[in-house]
């Protein structure tokens, strides 16, 4: 069932432990909203639910436009599976521009195969080509149509973690025209060796503004493989880079939520 954005995100159950005494409440801002709880995918046969996050003048301001994975473990604590980045108190208490962000929910066991550009010979098949087409083909035109976007290159960005990060970067190399800006967090360029033969193959269309994040308690690649991805795109394209190497930083939501101010201040222009 499709909700109009006008109808606030009420949650109202409460999950309780396996012992039945802590109670996880709803912690969405009454900016954020439920596009649709089944939202076609029809690139892959699927339906996925789809979040929103809304300044509170959308209806009569354009704004920017965030594309973002894992929508669960975006704005609420009760629907996150390994705690929330808390984007939506991120963008109430932002001073300058705001934006619009909208999170697309993983598909569980889809979520692999899903994020995956290319087919893996221990895991399997790859969907990320179909994921990203969807983003841009089909759910960038919906939320255009029905909200007051920027629609253009320089407005529109795409973020994630991990395997988000990793599609992320796949979609800014298959439309180069659509995303001006990414945020790459922890991303698991490990699995996908061919990423980097394409970053330097197509790198040099893209003219975004990149984040970067990786840390140094993470897999033992991570930082060398961020880097290296950094440097071929530095080399390729006219993209500007921020990249961040924390050496406490770990591959969990709670590393992630912490560099979120500074990638949307980045790519963001005040």
């Amino acid at each position: 069932m499709r909700i109009p954005f006008i109808i606030l995100l009420l949650i109202t159950q409460t999950a309780f432990s396996q012992q039945g005494t802590s109670v996880r409440v709803s912690t969405a801002s009454k900016n954020v909203h439920i596009i649709d709880t089944a939202f076609s995918i029809p690139q892959l046969g699927r339906v996925r639910r789809i979040w929103i996050y809304l300044p509170e003048d959308a209806a009569q301001k354009k704004y920017p436009v965030i594309y973002m994975h894992d929508g669960q473990n975006l704005f609420d604590d009760t629907s996150s599976y390994a705690g929330e980045w808390g984007v939506d108190e991120l963008m109430d208490s932002v001073q300058g521009q705001k934006a619009i962000v909208v999170g697309i929910d993983n598909g569980r066991e889809y979520r692999l195969p899903e994020y995956l550009p290319y087919p893996h010979e221990k895991y399997g098949k790859a969907e990320g080509k179909e994921y990203v087409q969807f983003i841009v083909k089909t759910l960038k035109p919906w939320v255009d149509r029905h909200y007051r976007t920027l629609k253009d290159r320089k407005h529109t960005f795409i973020a994630g973690s991990s395997l988000g990060g990793l599609i992320s970067v796949y979609a800014m190399l298959q439309y180069p025209k659509v995303f001006g800006g990414a945020g790459i967090f922890s991303s698991a360029f490990w699995i996908a060796p061919p990423i980097m033969d394409e970053i330097q193959k197509k790198g040099k269309k893209i003219k975004a503004r990149i984040f970067f994040y990786a840390g140094k308690q993470e897999d033992e690649t991570m930082v060398a493989n961020t880097l290296k991805a950094m440097e071929i795109f530095d080399r390729v394209s006219k993209s500007v880079f921020r990249t961040v190497i924390r050496e406490e930083g770990r591959h969990n939501e709670a590393a992630w939520r912490k560099e979120m101010k500074g990638f949307y201040e980045f790519v963001i222009e005040n």
